[in-house]
């Protein structure tokens, strides 16, 4: 139906729906296959066509380990990492298109634009490691890696509340994108998928007039779009600094959420390939400013 009124194909419509782009009577479609019984309006928001003209940029990079295969990079935070509709500049592909040549072959995903390289993701204002694929098999082999959970993802979160010490938290909520506003996640929304992540304080401090904050662990289990964000906000201790999911702060200039270690099998011998990128200062400032100590648990990684 929409796509006759719309003119468009059914593949596009239904690319439409899965960005979440399309509204039934106020509500995020869910699945293109909704019947609808007559008299519905119908909201629209057509993407733009991504643009597959991206221009290579002379940007720094702090390499974490390049070879013939793959490349890993600490990225900064407020760093996209692929061009989308609308942003074809400053992305972490217009970097590395800067220094080297990505396959093309797998540079598009439908609505979300240009991607060469790309295997996963981090969000903008998210600092820390991401590995990119420098050849066609490279990207095939990593991707299927991700797919199928031989990867170890290790973030470092200062979250509102107090924690209990030495006290494990496993988050199992499944998330989907938000009923009415499109650019949010959600425990729940439109079409859940699965989510898990453990959750470890490492430290707590009182920052004064009865609030509290704790610099936590996050290990995801599964990958889905701002899954920590999201479950932190779901046990009602938002990350600092996060104006989506919580509130801003004077004290970061953005959330407070670094993807400090990643495992992963390489694409060509399968070896674990071991990531660290370094805590950043404006994390560590933060956590210094409310009077904490850095504690030595927070630089060494957790048992595999």
């Amino acid at each position: 139906m929409l796509a006759t009124l719309s003119g468009s194909s059914r593949s596009q419509v239904a690319g439409w729906i899965a960005g979440g782009f399309v509204q039934v009577e106020g509500q995020v479609a869910t699945r293109s296959s909704l019947k609808l019984r007559g008299g519905e309006v119908l909201h629209v928001q057509i993407p733009p066509v991504p643009d597959a003209t991206v221009a290579p940029e002379q940007v720094p990079l702090d390499v974490l380990f390049e070879d013939d295969h793959l490349i890993a990079v600490n990225k900064p935070p407020g760093m996209v990492t692929h061009p989308a509709p609308g942003l074809n500049t400053g992305t972490l592909v217009n970097a590395l298109l800067g220094r080297m040549k990505l396959p093309e072959q797998i540079g598009f995903d439908g609505p979300d634009g240009y991607r060469p390289g790309i295997v996963h993701r981090l969000d903008r204002d998210t600092s820390g490691v991401i590995v990119v694929a420098k050849t066609v098999g490279a990207h095939a082999r990593l991707a299927n890696a991700f797919k199928a959970r031989e990867t170890a993802k290790v973030y470092l979160a200062i979250a509102a509340g107090s924690w209990r010490a030495d006290q494990p938290v496993t988050v199992d909520a499944p998330i989907g994108r938000h009923p009415v506003q499109r650019q949010r996640m959600t425990v729940g929304g439109a079409q859940p998928r699965e989510a898990q992540t453990l959750f470890t304080p490492l430290a707590t401090i009182s920052t004064g007039h009865g609030r509290t904050v704790t610099l936590v662990r996050a290990q995801p289990r599964t990958g889905r779009t701002h899954q920590i964000r999201v479950h932190l906000a779901h046990l009602g201790s938002p990350l600092l600094g996060d104006p989506v999911y919580g509130r801003s702060s004077t004290l970061i200039a953005r959330h407070a959420l670094h993807a400090q270690y990643l495992t992963l099998p390489h694409p060509l011998t399968d070896h674990p390939l071991h990531l660290n990128a370094p805590v950043p200062e404006d994390l560590l400032n933060a956590w210094l400013s409310l009077g904490g100590h850095w504690p030595a648990q927070a630089e060494t990684p957790p048992p595999s």
